[in-house]
């Protein structure tokens, strides 16, 4: 088995390319640059009225890098559904790797002590890459999305990159557009951070809703959520946001 390089990785990543792979038990891997390209709007994503009272509920817990390699393992697992992966040892080593160096992140969601669900990527300069999400439990991928998407409104991000478009991602907001469209938002998205390191004073803040922010309107001016963020307080962000 043949590693991946990290650096090999994010330079692919800045120019629209990513790996993956035939299988989980395949090692080498190709390298993909789709003529159309999903993305989710900050702006637009969709926050449906049910998915709004469970996450205002707290029927789940949420957290972010608290178990990446469990969260990267659980989305390589085969399902009914999937019964094979394109996350090969490879790209979960490179992935590691690239979590240890402050780029890759996860986002994790917990029923009690049991983790249902959440997703990984990747965070370069102003962009954020998805990866892939898992759910072992009722909305939990669509939770988790939920609290990237605050999480990167709040810490600065341009860029929601979903890879291939689902009904489930077209659900919350996502869109598809040309190869050329994407690298027009890709590159200024990227462009601080080519040569930097994950925690450059020119990337976004992956972290900034962990460390308070003005909460919008109607909620006074002056007050701020100091983290980690409340349910209720994540459905309010993204209620002025949809």
């Amino acid at each position: 088995m043949t590693p991946l390089d990290p650096n090999l990785v994010l330079g692919a990543y800045s120019v629209g390319v990513f790996p993956m792979a035939d299988g989980r038990d395949i090692d080498e891997v190709y390298w993909v640059e789709p003529n159309d390209r999903a993305i989710l709007p900050l702006d637009g994503f969709h926050l449906s009225h049910s998915l709004r009272k469970t996450i205002a509920a707290e029927r789940y817990r949420v957290t972010a890098d608290q178990a990446f390699g469990q969260i990267l393992q659980l989305c390589a697992e085969s399902v009914g559904d999937r019964p094979d992966t394109w996350i090969n040892g490879p790209i979960e080593q490179v992935f590691n790797t690239l979590h240890t160096l402050g780029f890759a992140h996860s986002i994790e969601v917990w029923d009690g002590e049991t983790l249902v669900g959440g997703l990984y990527g990747l965070a370069l300069g102003h962009a954020f890459f998805g990866e892939s999400m898992v759910s072992r439990a009722r909305d939990a991928s669509k939770v988790a999305i939920a609290w990237l998407v605050a999480r990167l409104r709040v810490g600065g991000f341009s860029l929601l990159d979903c890879q291939f478009m689902t009904d489930h991602l077209a659900s919350l907001g996502a869109i598809e557009i040309s190869r050329d469209a994407y690298l027009a938002l890709l590159t200024p998205a990227v462009s601080s951070a080519i040569g930097s390191s994950a925690s450059s004073s020119g990337a976004a803040d992956f972290f900034a809703l962990d460390r308070g922010f003005p909460l919008a309107s109607p909620a006074p001016p002056a007050a701020t959520e100091s983290g980690p963020p409340s349910g209720k307080v994540i459905a309010q962000l993204l209620t002025h946001t949809s």
